[in-house]
């Protein structure tokens, strides 16, 4: 149900902006500005639950939880890597979302390496 509120108001938004930028570009921008504004603090007030999800898978792999801090941190930078290259690119700066897309696959890169390390490991050690 909440989905469907949401997809409401971005669709919304998106007819209000594309009627407003016939009479004042500047409106519609605005207009686009605060739909966003409104989807990420929605967003922002469900993320308790996620957070307890995850407490408690984090409970269950007790033995391994600097592979599941890891995960955590990955999530994080894709979730905001797509979020910022993506208002980025809406505002008509596609290089800018371009290279924010990049440092975040690096960063996803350099921050797995243990994780590659270890399952490298456990591939040679079968060997």
């Amino acid at each position: 149900m909440n989905m469907i509120k949401i997809a409401c108001l971005g669709i919304s938004a998106a007819l209000l902006g594309l009627f407003m930028k016939e009479v004042r570009a500047t409106f519609s921008e605005l207009i686009s500005l605060a739909a966003c504004l409104l989807i990420l603090f929605y967003t922002l007030t469900r993320l308790s639950s996620v957070f307890e999800l995850m407490e408690t898978l984090g409970g269950y792999i007790s033995s391994q939880k600097s592979y599941f801090k890891i995960l955590l941190k990955i999530i994080g930078i894709t979730y905001i890597a797509d979020f910022s290259s993506s208002l980025c690119r809406d505002a008509g700066y596609s290089a800018i979302a371009g290279q924010i897309e990049i440092f975040g696959k690096i960063s996803i890169l350099a921050i797995s390496a243990p994780i590659i390390l270890a399952l490298m490991e456990m591939v040679y050690s079968f060997l």
